[in-house]
């Protein structure tokens, strides 16, 4: 087919697990262009031969350095180039911010073109508010550093949306329970594929169904916003139990507190009796 696209950088969405989510214009715009840049030319080479198409893969990932960004912009000013990520959206917690910054910069063509994103999927099956949603990535690693950025998103009016992996779903789960008590969390799994899942409930619920099925494959973890309306006494009892458990008074007040909404004078009132 002679290629019709002008030069310029393509963003191509590619499937997140389910072949069949490639897009039309996907599947055209990869047999117009000249070179794709992808994470691992592996994975990328299968998806090309499962489309029937060959072409030149050039590794962009997140160790490219200035050397390969200059080459992929030598290359767009005079031909159709492709990024594409191992599975998704690309630039969405993957490499290409920065080539795509310093192609609009120097006023090279950009096109975007829409198609999967497990962030997306995710909030769509959790069942958790979906009017307003923040995408925050990857929770950090170490844990002060992933229990600070529960706390920055504490009052946050808008569900939270991360990107997990299943050796660290436990702890990640435990920091949601001491930062974010009382919060309901969803759990979405495989999306697209054959063993999908999409389980919800308390910190604690779904962590101990994990601990009975430890999870396997790529995961988003959903947390539920702030509440609107004031919990109950009983409701408000169990969380700061909770959250004593592993935390001084005035530590646990001030959880339930961002959580919740609620006064933390007055929580800290109860947490005493309760201690």
């Amino acid at each position: 087919m002679e290629n019709t696209l002008s030069p310029g950088l393509y963003i191509v969405a590619t499937p997140i697990g389910n072949l069949g989510d490639i897009t039309l214009r996907a599947v055209e715009t990869l047999r117009g262009v000249s070179v794709v840049a992808c994470e691992d030319t592996r994975v990328t080479g299968k998806l090309l031969h499962h489309l029937g198409l060959k072409k030149k893969l050039l590794r962009y990932d997140d160790h490219a350095g200035e050397g390969d960004r200059e080459r992929l912009l030598a290359l767009m000013q005079v031909e159709p180039v492709a990024l594409v990520s191992d599975a998704g959206t690309p630039l969405i917690s993957d490499p290409g911010y920065r080539l795509v910054r310093t192609a609009r910069e120097r006023e090279i063509p950009v096109t975007s073109l829409p198609g999967p994103n497990a962030a997306v999927v995710a909030m769509t099956l959790s069942g958790l508010p979906n009017d307003r949603f923040l995408f925050a990535g990857f929770l950090p690693n170490k844990a002060k550093a992933r229990e600070d950025v529960l706390t920055d998103l504490a009052r946050v009016p808008a569900t939270l949306v991360f990107y997990e992996t299943a050796p660290r779903l436990d702890a990640s789960l435990a920091a949601i329970a001491s930062v974010l008590p009382g919060r309901e969390v969803a759990v979405a799994r495989e999306l697209t594929k054959k063993f999908e899942e999409c389980r919800s409930g308390s910190p604690q619920e779904v962590a101990e169904y994990y601990a009975a099925h430890p999870p396997k494959g790529e995961i988003v973890l959903l947390i539920a916003p702030p509440g609107e309306e004031p919990l109950g006494e009983v409701d408000v009892d169990a969380l700061l139990r909770d959250a004593l458990a592993g935390a001084k008074a005035s530590q646990a007040a001030a959880a339930v507190a961002k959580a919740t909404g609620l006064d933390r004078k007055t929580l800290y009132a109860r947490a005493l009796e309760l201690k």
